[in-house]
């Protein structure tokens, strides 16, 4: 099968992250405002084409004063860099799974950044007729690569919010006619 456009199912999909918080927990979150561009061969992603941008003041961690604080120029400084991109540069197959690697973008970094994609299929969706196809992505990034430092030390040692993020993707897409 060739290659065809697939249009994201906003209503479907989320894009969430975890990091470690004072070095005992972790703090989840998502990000509620994001589209995509899909071009791909559900059976075979290796010749797809993917970019994802994600409206980074439409983070939402279930705290509104920690959300303003990751708003603010000691994170995101969403008011100079609202958003977050990723573009595939390769996709190379992993058994039943996918290495996709492609640049993100964000707070004026880009960096290639590699992310383990597992197809959930195609289907026919009984309510619309459309063809559907699901995946599920995870990664991690470093926030520090990206320019993202802000910390405070703990007296017992560590750091109040770590550097790596993990990030865990479910993405509905439905073919575009």
């Amino acid at each position: 099968m060739a290659n065809s456009t697939w249009t994201l199912d906003k209503a479907h999909s989320e894009i969430e992250f975890s990091i470690r918080h004072m070095m005992i927990s972790r703090v989840k979150g998502a990000f509620r405002d994001f589209d995509a561009e899909i071009e791909a061969d559900p059976a075979d992603l290796t010749t797809a084409k993917i970019q994802f941008t994600i409206d980074i003041a439409s983070i939402d961690t279930g705290n509104e004063d920690r959300d303003n604080h990751l708003r603010s120029a000691d994170f995101f400084e969403v008011e100079k860099y609202p958003k977050l991109t990723f573009t595939s540069t390769s996709i190379e197959k992993q058994g039943d799974d996918y290495a996709v690697t492609g640049d993100v973008s964000m707070h004026g970094v880009t960096k290639p950044e590699t992310f383990t994609v597992t197809s959930g299929g195609v289907v026919k969706d009984p309510m619309s007729g459309a063809q559907k196809a699901g995946f599920s992505v995870e990664g991690k990034i470093k926030r520090s690569d990206y320019g993202l430092t802000w910390n405070a030390p703990l007296e017992t040692g560590g750091v109040l919010v770590s550097d790596e993020v993990k990030i865990n993707m479910e993405i509905q897409a439905s073919k575009a006619e």
